[in-house]
């Protein structure tokens, strides 16, 4: 029997109280549709914009820029000034693209906070920060169907508070948190090796595919602004639209979430007659998302290669052309037009681009023939590196599964009655 076993036996054998997440946590601001009773205390912290966040990023400081999304960093205090926090917290982004779990964080000691939500345990004495979190970790799918709204999300956080957590006593959370805290680290470990191993196989293609798409004078640039049969912004389409099954779309988070430089099928639906200005993209039409959270979001684009006709989303640029587009998808990777590419503009906490700025981007644009050739060369390359990496990215997800199957069952507990 385990340490675990032995004292859930002794401390909790009929079960563990459940409370509401409000009657033990204190939350950074009191929130609209929360009834006052649920929210006696408040702690805040002023937070920065993700711009200005890392604005003030310095290697050699000790204190945690606490982002909203997966990057992170450090600052001193003298430039940390008044946005100086100290505390142990648990945050989740107020506005987000990404699952909560990939962007919850949890840390203890000074900090800068973008906007995000932040909470601490109203007594540690019953319950623990670094159980809290591991808890929330456990619940992201669920947090994640909290969120609302089109384009950047934001969470009802009634229904937040209003979730109902396991309290286990003392011993048996600090014996949760030992483990996980054991597993996070080994899991951690393994993965950043085999993600090492991964980048260096992918900056190797990327330096070939580079090397092969650098051309002098022999060959005409171009802009996609010359290059373009047409090119125009998508229908606005919401989140709430989205239906199992319809006419087959695609919105900007997608792009830089779910294809690569070239994708074969859309994987959200819509009913057409919710959209009242339809736009639509096919075949060899090359995609560009212009909103986002950061400049590499907005970075990303590409071609569509399936034959079903989708719709385009309102933060979507279509650009028609009549090159080939799997050329056009690797011309669009490499280093100097990504460059063009970030040339975003930073609005709020969003990231745009714009048609203009998309049409001025300039790339090499051989004879047709040619761009086969390369487009030929390019697609052998990139199917052996994948047939190389294919273990690669199923091992680290098969061990990211592994541990949230263990954490998950770690902080499952019956209720006491």
């Amino acid at each position: 029997m385990s340490k675990l076993e032995e004292l859930i036996n002794e401390l909790c054998p009929n079960g563990v109280v459940f409370y509401s997440l409000w009657e033990v946590t204190i939350w950074d601001k009191k929130f609209n549709a929360v009834e006052r009773i649920k929210q006696p205390k408040i702690i805040s912290y002023p937070y920065l914009l993700a711009a200005e966040l890392f604005a003030i990023e310095k290697e050699e400081g000790n204190v945690f820029l606490l982002s909203t999304g997966e990057q992170t960093g450090w600052t001193t205090e003298a430039l940390a000034k008044n946005y100086l926090c100290v505390g142990e917290v648990i945050t989740i982004p107020w506005g987000k693209s990404r699952p909560v779990r990939d962007v919850m964080k949890y840390y203890k000691g000074k900090f800068v906070t973008a906007d995000n939500r932040i909470a601490t345990s109203s007594d540690t004495k019953i319950m623990l920060n670094k159980y809290l979190y591991y808890w929330m970790i456990s619940q992201g799918e669920l947090i994640d169907s909290f969120y609302r709204g089109s384009g950047i999300k934001h969470p009802s956080m009634k229904d937040v508070l209003d979730l109902l957590i396991p309290v286990p006593p003392l011993p048996v959370q600090q014996e949760i948190v030992r483990i996980l805290d054991n597993f996070t680290e080994l899991t951690a470990e393994l993965t950043a090796e085999l993600t090492a191993e991964l980048t260096a196989r992918k900056k190797q293609y990327e330096y070939y595919r580079d090397a092969l798409l650098t051309f002098g004078d022999e060959v005409e640039w171009k802009t996609l602004g010359e290059i373009a049969v047409d090119i125009y912004r998508g229908s606005g389409i919401t989140r709430d639209q989205i239906i199992t099954n319809g006419t087959p779309c695609v919105r900007y988070g997608e792009i830089y979430t779910k294809y690569d430089i070239w994708f074969d099928q859309c994987v959200s639906y819509i009913n057409e007659d919710d959209v009242k200005s339809k736009k639509y993209f096919e075949y060899g039409d090359i995609l560009f998302a212009i909103t986002g959270e950061s400049i590499e979001d907005i970075a990303k684009s590409c071609a569509y290669i399936g034959k079903k006709k989708c719709l385009a989303g309102g933060d979507i640029v279509v650009l028609k052309h009549k090159q080939n587009p799997k050329y056009l998808s690797y011309a669009l990777s490499t280093l100097n037009a990504l460059h063009q590419k970030r040339k975003g503009k930073v609005k709020s906490k969003v990231v745009h681009s714009s048609v203009p700025a998309i049409k001025a981007i300039k790339i090499p644009v051989p004879p047709l023939a040619e761009q086969q050739r390369i487009v030929d060369i390019l697609d052998r390359f990139d199917s052996l590196c994948n047939d190389i990496t294919t273990g690669l990215p199923a091992e680290i997800t098969a061990r990211k599964k592994q541990y949230e199957y263990y954490r998950d069952k770690l902080l499952t507990f019956k209720e006491a009655k």
